[in-house]
């Protein structure tokens, strides 16, 4: 999967943001969303994208917005599998908190070589899915994405397998792991407050209240 030509942190961070926006709607991403995701300004991120596109890893249509070409895809997933084998090396190798291995990975998946990463990959025994669930690339660009539902929208008495949980959060992830909940665990939606109001949820024998914007995040299959 190693790109044929050396690509900046920025153009990685790019890539890397388009694909996570567009698995979102499996739709083009429109720059002001890229500039928001990035936190840049609309006009850099309008200027990026132009560099992206006589770079040949994006397509960019105004007012329909813009997609990755084939060659941009395998920017992103080339870094996204780098960042999550870190966060999973830190985790398990390192014994870092959940929490913690974002930050510290989305320095690190810049600096590592395809050839160390693939020493990551063994080391770890190939391992599928990072610690929050989130899939791994393979070495070949291929990337499984399991079909879920957010946690928010099951309905009372409905139960799901806890699949994955965004990252971004390490406040919400910290709120998880003192509670015991992990991937892996079934959940199930026993109520939930009106106008917004948190959800409760049980998992083994524990109820737990879960604020809506953390059930959003959460997915479950």
């Amino acid at each position: 999967m190693p790109v044929a030509y050396e690509t900046t942190e920025a153009v990685q961070d790019y890539a890397k943001a388009i694909y996570s926006l567009w698995r979102r709607s499996d739709e083009p991403v429109s720059t002001s969303a890229i500039a928001d995701r990035l936190e840049v300004s609309p006009a850099s991120a309008s200027a990026m994208v132009k560099r992206l596109a006589s770079l040949g890893l994006v397509e960019h249509e105004p007012y329909r917005g813009v997609e990755l070409t084939p060659a941009g895809r395998r920017v992103a997933l080339e870094v996204i599998r780098h960042h999550r084998l870190l966060e999973l090396y830190l985790a398990e190798a390192l014994g870092m908190p959940w929490d913690r291995v974002h930050e510290e990975a989305e320095v690190l998946e810049h600096a590592i070589s395809p050839e160390l990463s693939e020493l990551i990959a063994r080391k770890l025994g190939n391992p599928t899915h990072d610690p929050h669930g989130d899939p791994i690339p393979t070495s070949d660009g291929e990337i499984e994405e399991s079909p879920t539902r957010a946690l928010a929208e099951l309905e009372p008495g409905e139960r799901g397998t806890f699949a994955r949980v965004s990252d971004a959060d390490p406040e919400m992830l910290r709120y998880l792991s003192e509670r015991g909940i992990a991937p892996g665990a079934t959940l199930e939606l026993v109520g939930r407050e009106p106008f917004e109001g948190p959800l409760t949820v049980r998992t083994g024998r524990r109820e737990h209240a879960l604020g809506v914007g953390l059930a959003r995040a959460m997915r479950v299959e």
